[in-house]
């Protein structure tokens, strides 16, 4: 079990990453395109984010110490303010304006989380 859930944690990880990639993108369109694709943006931020759950279980089950659980819980709490900062749009601007900055912290403890992992894949127990 160990084992699947360690495999589960690194290509989920990784996956995480390449949607945060795409969210970028998506962002990006509702500036360069049109503002109806912030609803893309938005829908597709939710769906994806429910992946930072199964980082979080998937390191906990696979028994990856203390930094990898640590950085998938940080990964929950960080997904969760990027609904914050956007709630702050109308009533205070300056914080709402910490979603981007956010989303670009949420993808670096991403990669440093899917670095860990697969850097320790032929050493279990060592992170």
């Amino acid at each position: 079990m160990s084992s699947v859930a360690r495999s589960i944690h690194l290509v989920v990880v990784w996956l995480f990453v390449a949607c945060c990639i795409v969210q970028v993108f998506l962002a990006g369109l509702g500036v360069f395109d049109t503002p109806t694709q912030f609803e893309v943006h938005r829908n597709f931020g939710y769906t994806f984010g429910l992946l930072v759950f199964v980082i979080l279980v998937a390191a906990i089950l696979g028994g990856l110490g203390r930094r990898q659980i640590a950085l998938a819980a940080l990964l929950v709490v960080l997904f969760i303010m990027q609904s914050v900062f956007v709630a702050f749009r109308e009533s205070a601007p300056a914080i709402a304006a910490l979603h981007p900055v956010n989303g670009f912290l949420i993808t670096g403890v991403a990669i440093v989380s899917g670095w860990m992992a697969w850097t320790a894949r032929r050493a279990p127990g060592t992170t």
